[in-house]
């Protein structure tokens, strides 16, 4: 049982990974798994509703799902979790209950009195019906603290920015579908059916005369002003092009959808063809099914929310099938959540390898099972980049969020391909552990939004992502394994006696040959990104900070290994030197974009600049013990010696004669 033990554990984990890839079940009467998956247009590329919702909620709530507390029928409170499409279901067809839902994030105690919020340490999360009757000072206080440079701005300043644009964005939301103050919206369509003609007829005679009926033409105006409104500010485009094999680009707006034949009707009126006026106006069909839907949504019947759903899903087979297939895939991305289960499993596996190191008769069972829970983990983690790839069509690394993804998959992958040669639970651990930091990176880079958005003009351009930006990232994620190689060096040879004379040997051996693997792929990353620079920017360097951080990574790089030839550094200065390079290389990667200038400066992101700072700390601190004489290191207590250098023998000399 014991020797069964990892495949066991192993093949559990491998079947929860892979249950992911089952379509869930819609918990309740309205369809709303299918919802989720239809096609939308949203920050310039094609995607599922769903990932509308949940990119939304992490800019609110920093979650994908909402969960609160509600009393039930029986008098008892209940905790409720809304999933993130059932939530923007609610806020665009039932918006006076989505109004009372806390999905607001709001941490500063003086924003909270700002807006007259309770102190309470626990309390996070607010509904727009709580943020309401503050919202004029609250705009005030935004649009001054806008005025300040992002760099100067407070925390409690950036604070309210962020939650000023997070209320315009869910006004944007709640608009986009059906104007916020319209009960029904197949009903008002029919009442504007009604007053177009009349109407209509009234503006035309507007232009001639002054004896028009102005009560029809201010009702026409009233309507059409809400539809008006909501074409401004709706947020995903909803309506798909009338004809997607002409004009595959045509989405728009519910808004502009409803005004569509109105505009056109008034143009025609305008140039003087007085038989403009339409007996009925035509819309097109999808916008009368989605009309249909928000009704039945909002009226609680469900047979006609899923029937106008159905139909309308029926047309998108038939005559947009690739945006389906885009809307299905990305949907099941969403869902399976590749990277989270990855996650879960780089923890068991970290947690695993350390437990060899205390666990001298079970070493082979735990070390294992740690190597197999790693290679478990860089599956997930591999299948989520690559699917990732697949939705994007584009190389792995095309931002900030997909680096840090595929700087873990690096580390892992190097960590594992250690602990296959060494076999000694160190190349499993600092692989995991990476893993596992690298993952919460991206998650919360991911609290921004889309991270699949429209890339930048600059940088669209596959083949130099597929080549400077995954080679310099390639440097990345080696000098990030070395530092965390010289970390458990250091950490265990400080704290612990487990770092034995034979695991010093193997794991400088180690941190020496990936900086040779960093050096290499930094420095042709570097080159690589100069002949970019000079076909994008007319120049091959340009002292640019992005470009200075790069060439700060290779001359570290080169620093260490001439420290090593020359015989300046042995195991604990090499292990200094390493974790050194972690700082250099965090600047590189984070740091530079934190400056907000210069060429490379697409992520600004000053929300960082405090873990930046604590993590620069810590490997300070980790550089200071492992400069402490050897005879504080615990390891170096236990009265086992490296063994003695051997000197090499002279080589004979050559007889004469």
């Amino acid at each position: 049982m014991k020797k069964l033990f990892p495949w066991l554990l192993t093949g559990a984990l491998a079947l929860w990974v892979l249950a992911g890839m089952m379509p869930p079940k819609d918990p309740g009467a309205f369809h709303s798994l299918d919802f989720a998956r239809l096609p939308v247009v949203a920050n310039g590329r094609l995607q599922p509703i769903d990932s509308v919702a949940r990119n939304s909620l992490l800019i609110m709530r920093t979650r994908r799902s909402v969960s609160f507390e509600e009393t039930g029928a029986d008098g008892q409170k209940h905790r409720r979790r809304l999933a993130a499409i059932d939530w923007l279901m609610e806020l665009m067809m039932k918006p006076k209950v989505a109004d009372t839902r806390p999905v607001f994030r709001i941490d500063h105690p003086q924003l909270k009195d700002l807006l007259g919020l309770p102190g309470d340490e626990k309390a996070h999360y607010f509904s727009w019906k709580e943020l309401e009757p503050k919202l004029a000072a609250l705009d005030r206080e935004a649009r001054r603290a806008m005025d300040i440079d992002a760099k100067k701005r407070s925390r409690f300043e950036n604070a309210a920015v962020h939650l000023h644009q997070a209320l315009i964005l869910y006004q944007r939301l709640k608009n986009t579908l059906v104007p916020e103050e319209v009960h029904d919206f197949a009903a008002d369509l029919e009442a504007l059916q009604e007053a177009a003609g009349p109407g209509l007829k009234a503006f035309a005679a507007s232009h001639g005369s002054r004896d028009f009926d102005q009560q029809a033409l201010q009702k026409l105006a009233l309507i059409l002003r809400r539809y008006e409104s909501s074409a401004r500010m709706a947020y995903p485009l909803m309506i798909p092009p009338a004809d997607p094999q002409k004009d595959p680009e045509g989405w728009k707006t519910v808004g502009d959808a409803v005004l569509e034949p109105v505009r056109a009707a008034i143009t025609r009126l305008s140039a003087g063809d007085t038989n403009a006026v339409p007996e009925r106006l035509e819309w097109q069909p999808q916008l009368l099914l989605f009309a249909r839907m928000a009704s039945a949504y909002r009226n609680g019947d469900a047979g006609a929310f899923n029937a106008a759903l159905d139909e309308y899903r029926q047309w998108l087979d038939a005559n947009m099938p690739a945006a389906v297939a885009k809307g299905r895939h990305e949907h099941l991305y969403n869902h399976w959540e590749l990277f989270y289960r990855a996650t879960v499993i780089y923890v068991l596996a970290f947690l695993f390898g350390c437990l060899t190191w205390f666990a001298d008769k079970s070493f082979r069972t735990f070390n294992l099972a740690a190597l197999l829970l790693l290679a478990l983990g860089l599956a997930a983690h591999s299948g989520g980049m690559f699917f990732r790839m697949a939705l994007e069509n584009r190389p792995p690394v095309t931002n900030l969020y997909s680096s840090a993804v595929f700087v873990g998959w690096g580390s892992v992958v190097l960590g594992l391909l250690l602990e296959l040669k060494f076999r000694n639970s160190v190349g499993v651990v600092m692989a995991a552990a990476v893993g596992f930091v690298t993952q919460i990176i991206a998650f919360n880079l991911s609290e921004s939004g889309d991270t699949m958005e429209m890339m930048r003009a600059v940088l669209d351009s596959n083949f130099w992502l597929a080549t400077h930006v995954v080679t310099i990232t390639i440097g990345y994620s080696a000098m990030f394994v070395a530092g965390a190689l010289a970390i458990l060096y250091v950490v265990r040879g400080v704290f612990t006696r487990s770092l034995d004379p034979r695991t010093r040997r193997n794991t400088e051996s180690m941190v020496y040959g990936i900086i040779c693997f960093a050096t290499l792929f930094s420095f042709v990353g570097t080159i690589l990104g100069g002949i970019w620079a000079d076909q994008s920017w007319g120049r091959f360097w340009g002292w640019d900070p992005k470009e200075n951080g790069a060439l700060l990574i290779v001359l570290w790089c080169a620093v260490i290994l001439h420290a090593r030839w020359a015989g300046l550094v042995k195991g604990p200065g090499l292990m200094a030197l390493a974790i050194g390079g972690n700082i250099v290389t965090s600047f590189s990667w984070f740091g530079v974009n934190m400056l907000g200038i210069g060429l490379h400066s697409y992520g600004f992101m000053d929300s960082a600049f405090r873990w930046l700072v604590m993590f620069v700390a810590s490997q300070l601190v980790l550089i200071a013990l492992a400069l402490l004489p050897t005879r504080y290191w615990a390891s170096y207590r236990t009265g086992e010696t490296d063994p003695p250098l051997r000197t090499p023998r002279p080589a004979p000399s050559p007889a004469k004669g």
